[in-house]
């Protein structure tokens, strides 16, 4: 892990394309701004986490049987 001291205001970056800003400093916490291209997506690590789980318990689900779906065509066309 590359560790940076920063002043409040004060930035660095990430390539050509990410900036890393300190906007404030507190007694017990650091507000930071990023600034990136839409394409890469930024998260808090509990969200990011959060993400990941989600996916990896859709990736582990099972898909309908045909049975399911025919049953679900049947439906729809009731309607």
């Amino acid at each position: 892990m590359l560790v940076f001291t920063r002043k409040s205001g004060e930035s660095l970056m990430i390539g050509d394309d990410i900036e890393v800003k300190v906007l404030s400093v507190g007694s017990d916490q650091v507000r930071v701004g990023i600034s990136a291209p839409r394409k890469i997506p930024v998260h808090r690590r509990e969200v990011y986490e959060a993400i990941a789980a989600q996916n990896l318990a859709a990736s582990r689900s099972e898909a309908p049987s045909a049975e399911l779906i025919r049953r679900l065509q049947q439906l729809g066309r009731q309607e």
